[in-house]
């Protein structure tokens, strides 16, 4: 029976088992950043055309990671929200470098 999330906090870790990959991660990194580069564009510019890049980039990457090197479907196909909010909070994680405390956390509990 498959698991329905209410809350981002229950699908948070769902979400980083779906990313358990590192070169997927990566991607999702890129596409992340291409995408905030673009909003940043955006905002400096007021050229709308580049809020669509942003989509493009964001999206192409991830799904080059899930298609190809994960090898699963995108949760943000069942959960759109929850997935957008979660990207988000894995690049942060990524970012400042406490990615690896969060899949340690998974691996605790699954132990």
């Amino acid at each position: 029976m498959e698991t329905k999330f209410t809350t981002l906090k229950d699908f948070f870790p769902f979400y980083l088992e779906e990313h358990s990959h590192p070169v997927n991660r990566a991607l999702h990194f890129i596409g992340s950043s291409i995408a905030l580069g673009c909003i940043i564009g955006f905002i400096t510019t007021l050229k709308f055309h580049i809020l669509g890049f942003a989509l493009v980039s964001g999206y192409f990457f991830a799904w080059v990671g899930h298609f190809f090197i994960q090898k699963n479907r995108p949760a943000t196909f069942k959960y759109p929200f929850y997935s957008f909010v979660s990207d988000w909070i894995m690049f942060s994680k990524m970012l400042v470098g406490s990615l690896n405390k969060e899949y340690s956390k998974i691996k605790d509990k699954n132990a």
